[in-house]
């Protein structure tokens, strides 16, 4: 039985929230009600206070959000409405001024919380992404294994895929192959790119027919207990790749391979993000890598540190990021290449399999 993390996690906001000044958090957040209490519903409040934790939900949650929260917090069901029971809450011990998460709120929902509560409004900002940034051991496990799979699914995939085949004929076997591998669902949508459309960063799947000697770009992940895993691999179908695709794959691959064995925690961002930049850059194509090498991975795909050029901040010791610099030439095709890493204190371990030999499917 992995150990019960919610309690230390809450302790350390109460901390934080002591540190700004505040009587409590109202969490509005899903990522992080789900981090702080276990609950994994679609619709809830958290009231943190220096002395309690309350879940406020929904009828459609009652049995859930008992069973998931436990002993994290008290949970509070409201037949009709989430915000009268916060504001009876409120009512019933005031607080002189309650935190919001400004990352997170709607306008809204920030005008109702203000309706209903007399106390000061502060807004926040990453109260507890900054917590969730470094993991747990239970939290790297499940990206590895989130990871895990995601390769598996890939390897059912790949010796199916043939020219003359779409790419949402591609992504839908993708998908329903990390589906039976037991992924709980799709952490974003499945990327998958051919041709010219490989140089788009975050094309959308399309009814493109894969043509012989082509690129096709697949960004993927999975998903297990939450958290998520996120991939990135690029091979050539139908032909064996020419010249160019072979020279401009191998730099990707140089550059990813420099991030991996260099990356620290204590780095900043920015230094991070330049151990790749700077194989690229050195050759010429520094304007065809136009987005940062990569981006914390847990409970969201997309969330704290990140490792990018204007990035100022340290990258936590126990954080894991992707690694995944790519080079996009408009009309001709592009190539990224991402795998999921823990900084621990030896460096960066890799949680994917880091795979990266150029695959030709011919």
């Amino acid at each position: 039985m992995p150990p019960d993390r919610r309690g230390e996690r809450q302790a350390a906001l109460r901390v934080a929230l002591e540190g700004e000044g505040l009587d409590g958090l109202l969490v509005t957040h899903l990522a992080n009600i789900r981090y702080l209490t276990g609950f994994s519903g679609s619709a809830a409040l958290l009231l943190v206070r220096p002395d309690s934790t309350t879940l406020i939900s929904d009828f459609r949650y009652a049995v859930q959000a008992q069973a998931e929260a436990g002993e994290a917090a008290v949970v509070e069901i409201d037949q009709k409405s989430v915000w009268d029971r916060l504001e009876r809450l409120l009512g019933t011990r005031p607080a002189a001024s309650l935190g919001i998460e400004s990352q997170a709120i709607t306008v809204r929902d920030a005008e109702r919380v203000s309706a209903l509560s007399r106390c000061r409004l502060v807004p926040t900002a990453d109260l507890v992404e900054r917590l969730r940034a470094a993991k747990s051991p239970e939290e790297v496990g499940a990206i590895r294994s989130a990871a895990g799979l995601a390769q598996a699914a890939l390897a059912d995939v790949l010796p199916m895929v043939r020219a003359g085949q779409t790419e949402r004929e591609v992504g839908a076997a993708l998908e329903a192959a990390l589906r039976h591998h037991g992924s709980e669902w799709h952490p974003f949508p499945t990327i998958v790119a051919s041709g010219p459309r490989a140089a788009l960063p975050h094309a959308r799947t399309s009814a493109r027919v894969i043509q012989a000697g082509e690129w096709l770009l697949l960004d993927f992940g999975a998903q297990v207990d939450g958290y998520c895993a996120d991939l990135t691999r690029t091979v050539v179908v139908g032909a064996r790749a020419d010249e160019r695709q072979q020279t401009i794959y191998q730099l990707v691959r140089a550059a990813q391979q420099r991030a991996l064995e260099h990356l620290r925690a204590g780095m900043t961002g920015r230094e991070g993000d330049a151990l790749a930049r700077e194989v690229i850059a050195a050759r010429g194509f520094g304007e065809a890598f136009g987005h940062s090498l990569g981006h914390g991975v847990g409970l969201e795909v997309h969330e704290a540190p990140r490792l990018a050029p204007t990035e100022e901040s340290l990258l936590p010791l126990h954080a894991v990021v992707t690694v995944e610099p790519g080079i996009y030439l408009p009309g001709w095709g592009g190539v990224r290449l991402e795998d999921d890493v823990y900084l621990g204190p030896a460096g960066a371990v890799l949680l994917s399999d880091g795979r990266t030999e150029l695959v030709e499917l011919v």
